[in-house]
């Protein structure tokens, strides 16, 4: 199964430093990692995440943590 991670960071500028610590913490579990925006200025950021098939614990510890940040959106798709 592979699974995708979408994050919507609606302020980047004040949200950066709490999410990369938590995508650090986890990053044994990232097999890709994707930056959007619109600038260096831009609020506004999508981050997608490709998820080595480690365990779904793991991948739901990932999302909570984020969702646990204000301002950030998380989506989750998964593949067989």
């Amino acid at each position: 199964m592979k699974t995708i991670i979408g994050i919507k960071v609606s302020n980047r500028l004040e949200e950066v430093d709490r999410m990369q610590d938590i995508l650090t913490e986890q990053g044994s579990i990232i097999n890709t990692r994707l930056g959007l925006h619109q600038g260096n200025t831009s609020k506004e950021g999508i981050i997608l995440l490709e998820l080595t098939d480690e365990t779904e614990s793991k991948c739901s510890e990932l999302e909570d943590s984020l969702k646990s940040i204000e301002g950030i959106e998380v989506s989750k798709m998964t593949f067989s």
